[in-house]
């Protein structure tokens, strides 16, 4: 009987890496150490092994080196999927998801013990008046679903003033351009502002992530980085981006937040600490949000900190845009001086989240909330009208479709954003099981062939600098 080694697991010099969704006892048991001599005889399977190499091999058997025979299969289109009994997930687009005795998914398994997860920043439940600005609050606005909710819940409903900052990409969608011109005219307590980057150095800053990433979606980094400066300039108190349910706790299966990192802005003890240091070093205490803000803004002017590093917790996505924009160092130097000046003052905008479950009465229910900002904001919907998972750009899909081949093919150990997001919000019925794989189906960029989408994202590369 030969032996192989199980797919999705890959050698990668002492350690076997697993690249998928484990069952819930070993979710994230997904890097084991090996010795030498089970790396030699890995890298030579398949083939039959004698008593020693099995002795050797021990708690990998049966696990990670199984017989030839019981190899796990990878579909290779949605039709061949297996579905988690309870949301959309499958094994197509996750490939390497496992499933329990009863059909369920990881996510499925581990929906009790993730029901606190909420942000990774913290969560307010109202956002004061400022006395020393103009402006409320701060939010990075893409004419997106999200981000018009977020947009109609701060200007409309508690009738906040508003500074909305668009990053004018070149993929911008027809009908997000359009969102963003009826929310101007439905907002009087709204400032928009727009900013761009000079084309020569935004082909510099893609085609460097395009090589690395395979994509070059570089929002909302990029976003921070240009409108960082303009809030510190303008001393607004907080700032918020529309991450809805889904993608915030997307983070923690994609291994990129650990549980700690959603509980982090609510520990005292370790807030005191972080002051402490602070005041040691003759800079003022942090308020609420704005160590998150710093924490951000620092890596993307300096990369991710030796600590983070160390901790196996990484952010590929974000650590190749920050690789891509230091092509252009100029883009950094301005985020730097606001970073220096903003620290040293104390004038450091907060950032926050609102929990669009509680705001929306209970359930963040996409199609109810398409409603509200079609007739509350003139809210444009794609012409893909079943869409609901990032709906502001036109290359979304090839983002997808990179993350998902680049996955599929080991190439990566971040699982694609969308794959975990969808399963996330027909999980917790922000959507249908029935309506999520429909747009898995129709409307999503999970393919193993080249997607048409893809011709815009290369026109623009291909242009002359």
């Amino acid at each position: 009987m030969t032996y192989s080694l199980q797919s999705r697991w890959k050698i990668n010099g002492n350690h076997l890496i697993y690249y998928g969704l484990q069952n819930k006892g070993n979710l994230f048991k997904n890097r084991i150490k090996i010795s030498r001599r089970q790396a030699e005889i890995i890298t030579s399977l398949p083939k039959e092994l004698n008593e020693n190499e099995l002795k050797s091999l021990g708690r990998l058997l049966d696990k990670q080196v199984v017989k030839t025979d019981k190899i796990r299969k990878i579909p290779k289109s949605i039709n061949e999927a297996r579905f988690c009994k309870k949301c959309s997930a499958n094994d197509f687009i996750i490939p390497g998801i496992e499933f329990d005795e009863n059909g369920l998914c990881p996510m499925c398994q581990t929906i009790d013990d993730t029901k606190e997860l909420k942000s990774i920043v913290p969560i307010v439940k109202e956002v004061p008046r400022a006395k020393k600005s103009r402006f409320d609050v701060a939010l990075f606005y893409t004419g997106g679903k999200d981000s018009t909710f977020l947009l109609y819940y701060l200007a409309k409903v508690k009738k906040l003033r508003v500074l909305a900052m668009t990053w004018e990409i070149p993929y911008m969608s027809e009908s997000a351009k359009q969102s963003i011109e009826n929310a101007k005219k439905h907002f009087d307590n709204v400032e928009f502002i727009t900013r761009s980057v000079k084309q020569e150095d935004l082909r510099k800053v893609y085609k460097k992530l395009y090589a690395i990433s395979e994509n070059t979606c570089a929002c909302p980094s990029l976003a921070y980085v240009l409108f960082y400066p303009e809030m510190v300039a303008n001393r607004v108190p907080s700032f918020m981006a529309g991450n809805e349910p889904a993608q915030m706790l997307g983070l923690y299966y994609n291994s990129m937040a650990p549980r700690i990192a959603y509980t982090f802005w609510q520990n005292n003890f370790l807030q005191m600490l972080v002051n402490i240091g602070r005041v040691l070093t003759l800079h003022p205490p942090l308020k609420k949000g704005q160590f998150h803000t710093l924490a951000v803004m620092k890596q993307l002017a300096k990369g991710d900190n030796p600590i983070k590093k160390l901790s196996g917790y990484s952010d590929e996505l974000v650590s190749n845009i920050v690789t891509a924009i230091n092509e252009v160092p100029q883009l950094l130097k301005p985020l730097k001086r606001s970073i220096r000046y903003s620290s040293r003052t104390g004038h450091i905008p907060a950032f926050v989240h609102l929990d669009f479950d509680e705001i929306s009465g209970g359930n963040y229910n996409w199609r109810k909330i398409k409603d509200t900002i079609v007739n509350e904001c003139g809210w444009v919907a794609p012409k893909d009208d079943g869409k609901g998972l990032h709906t502001s750009c036109k290359i979304e899909k090839c983002k997808e479709h990179s993350q998902f081949v680049r996955f599929y093919n080991c190439r990566s150990r971040m699982i694609p954003f969308s794959a975990v997001e969808i399963s996330l919000a027909s999980r917790n019925r922000n959507l249908s099981r029935e309506q999520a794989i429909s747009e898995i189906e129709n409307s999503l960029g999970f393919s193993l062939e080249e997607i048409p989408e893809t011709e815009i994202m290369c026109d623009f590369l291909k242009e002359k600098l």
